[in-house]
C-alpha cells in the first residue's frame, strides 16, 4: 500500500518585522509499513510469525524548513532499521527534496510486534526455508527495499505539505513506568530481568531517565495543536504475540487525539532505554501484554496534556543541523568461536542452548555480517537539530544505556535537550563502559567494544556546542 496521509501543520503567518528571523515551516506526512500477514515478526530469539494486524505500523516524517536550511526526521514503528535501508532512502529523499541526506534522520521506535528484515537471525531463518522450500514463504515481499522508497516518499510529501508554524518545547517528568531492568545481585554478579519480587535483588545497576521531551507545533490564528514530538526511555516490549503494533505510541496518540482533535499526529522517539523496560520487580502486580500497552500509552498522554500550559514557545526559531561520523571497534571472534557460533545458530529457539549462549551466538554471526560490510570499526553518525536557541534534538545509533543519554542532557548547553537512539542504524547494544565491566544480556548482545557509547555521547555534545556558539 502506497498511501500517504500528508498534514500542513499550518500557520501562524506573521510578516516578519525588520530583522526579524524567517518563519519555520513545517509539515508532517504518514504513510503505512505493515508487513504482508505471514512475515517474520521481531524482539526474540526463536521464529515467530505474524498472524494479523493489531495496529497498523506507520513510518511518520516531519520536514523542517528556515531559510535555506531544510532538515526531516521520519519515524518508523520498527524494532530498528539498518544502515542498507536508511542510506538508501536517505540518498532517495534528497534527490525529491533538495535536503542533503546528512539532514535527515531515520529513527525507528523499537517496537517488538514488528517484521525480523534484517540481522543474522533474520539471514539465518531466510536461508533456512529457502534451502528447505527452493524459495522462503515467509518472505513474499522484499520489505527492505519497499521500506527504503516508502521513507523517501514520506519525506517528499512532508515538505510539499510545509506551512509556517509555530512549535514550544520542554520537558516534564513520568515516575513509575520505567525501570532500569539490571540488578546488582547478592552473589556479586550483575542480572538483567531477575524477576519479580527475586530475594536476592540488591538494588538496581543503573538509573532510569524520568523525563519526557516534548515538542508541540501549533497553527492557525487559534493556536490549535496539530502535532507532537514526544521522546521517553523505555523499552517499546510490552504489547507481546503475534500480531503486528506500534506498542504503546499507539495509544499515547489515540489518547492524545481526544483532545486535540482528530487529525492531530503524534510522532514518538525512542529516548536512550537500552537498559530501561517496564517490569517493576518490587510487585507482584501481572503485566500482561495488552494491558500494559494500553495502560502506558494513556499515562504518558495524561502527562504530557498536563505539561503542555508549560512549554516555552520558540519565538526565534532558528533550524540548525551538525552531524558528524565516528567510530568503534567492532568485536572480534577467532575462527573456531565463528564456527561454533555458526553451528549454534540451529539451535537458536530450542532448550538445547542456555539463552545468552543462544545471544552470544547470533551476536557472533551478526558482528560478521557488518565487519563484512565496514570492517573491523563501525561508522557510527550522530546528528544534532537545532529548533531554536533553548531546544536541540539529538539522534544517536544503536539501543543506548540510559546513563549516555543522561550525560548529554546534563551537559547539553541548551535547555531542552531530546535524545533519540536507534537513528541511522541499528548497531545492537551500546552500555557505558562500567556495564562492559559488569556483564549480562545487553553486554553479550553488543557488537561494538567497550568505550563505543561514550564516543557517541562525546561526539554530540561537540555539535551541541557548535549549534549552540
Amino acid at each position: 500500500m502506497k498511501t500517504i496521509l500528508a498534514l500542513s501543520l499550518a500557520f501562524l503567518s506573521f510578516a516578519p518585522r525588520e530583522g526579524q528571523a524567517a518563519e519555520l515551516n513545517a509539515g508532517i506526512a504518514v504513510t503505512e509499513i505493515t508487513p504482508p500477514v505471514g512475515y517474520r515478526m521481531c524482539g526474540y530469539f526463536y521464529e515467530r510469525l505474524s498472524t494479523g494486524v493489531h495496529d497498523p505500523l506507520q513510518a511518520k516524517a516531519l520536514y523542517l524548513q528556515q531559510g535555506a536550511e531544510q532538515a526531516a526526521l521520519v519515524f518508523c514503528d520498527l524494532i530498528g532499521v539498518p544502515q542498507t535501508v536508511t542510506d538508501q532512502a536517505r540518498v532517495m529523499a534528497g534527490r525529491e527534496t533538495g535536503i542533503p541526506a546528512t539532514n535527515i534522520l531515520v529513527a525507528a521506535t523499537h517496537s517488538h510486534t514488528g517484521p525480523l528484515y534484517f540481522d543474522a537471525l533474520r539471514t539465518f531463518l531466510h536461508q533456512r526455508a529457502a534451502d528447505r522450500n527452493g524459495k522462503d514463504p515467509q518472505e513474499t515481499a522484499d520489505y527492505a527495499s519497499v521500506l527504503s522508497g516508502k521513507l523517501a516518499d514520506a519525506v517528499s510529501a512532508a515538505k510539499k505539505a510545509a506551512r509556517p508554524v509555530q512549535c514550544e518545547a520542554g520537558v516534564t517528568r513520568q515516575t513509575g513506568l520505567s525501570f532500569n531492568r539490571r540488578f546488582h545481585m547478592k552473589d556479586g554478579t550483575v542480572v538483567f530481568n531477575p524477576g519479580k519480587l527475586n530475594p536476592n535483588i540488591v538494588r538496581p545497576a543503573g538509573p532510569i531517565d524520568p523525563e519526557i521531551g516534548i515538542v508541540f507545533f501549533r497553527g492557525s490564528e487559534q493556536r490549535h495543536l496539530l502535532a507532537s514530538l514526544t521522546v521517553f526511555a523505555l523499552h517499546l516490549d510490552t504489547l507481546g504475540g503475534t500480531e503486528y503494533g506500534a506498542d504503546y505510541p499507539f495509544y499515547l496518540e489515540r489518547s492524545l487525539r481526544e483532545r486535540p482533535g482528530h487529525n492531530f499526529i503524534s510522532i514518538f522517539g525512542a529516548g536512550t532505554c537500552g537498559d530501561i523496560n517496564h517490569i517493576d520487580v518490587t510487585t507482584d502486580r501481572p503485566q500482561k501484554g495488552g494491558e500494559e500497552t494500553l495502560r502506558i500509552g494513556n499515562a504518558l498522554a495524561e502527562t504530557v496534556l498536563k505539561a503542555v500550559p508549560g512549554l516555552k514557545p520558540a519565538d526565534k526559531p532558528s533550524l540548525g543541523v551538525r552531524y558528524a561520523t565516528v567510530f568503534a571497534a567492532l568485536q572480534e571472534f577467532s575462527e573456531g568461536q565463528i564456527a561454533r557460533a555458526r553451528e549454534r545458530m540451529r539451535l537458536i529457539g530450542t532448550k538445547e542452548l542456555s539463552f545468552l549462549e543462544q545471544v552470544e551466538a547470533y551476536k557472533v554471526m551478526d558482528v560478521q555480517e557488518l565487519r563484512a560490510r565496514f570492517g573491523p570499526k563501525l561508522p557510527m553518525e550522530v546528528q544534532v537539530f537545532r529548533l531554536d536557541d533553548d531546544t536541540a534534538i539529538v539522534g544517536l545509533p544503536g539501543e543506548v544505556f540510559v546513563e549516555l543519554g543522561l550525560a548529554i542532557k546534563h551537559a547539553s548547553p541548551f535547555r531542552t535537550t531530546l535524545v533519540i537512539e536507534l537513528c541511522n542504524n541499528d548497531i545492537g547494544y551500546v552500555p557505558t563502559k562500567k556495564a562492559f565491566a559488569e556483564g549480562s544480556y545487553e553486554v553479550v548482545n553488543s557488537r561494538v567494544k567497550s568505550g563505543g557509547g561514550e564516543i557517541l555521547a562525546e561526539a554530540a555534545l561537540q555539535l551541541l556546542r557548535e549549534l549552540k556558539f
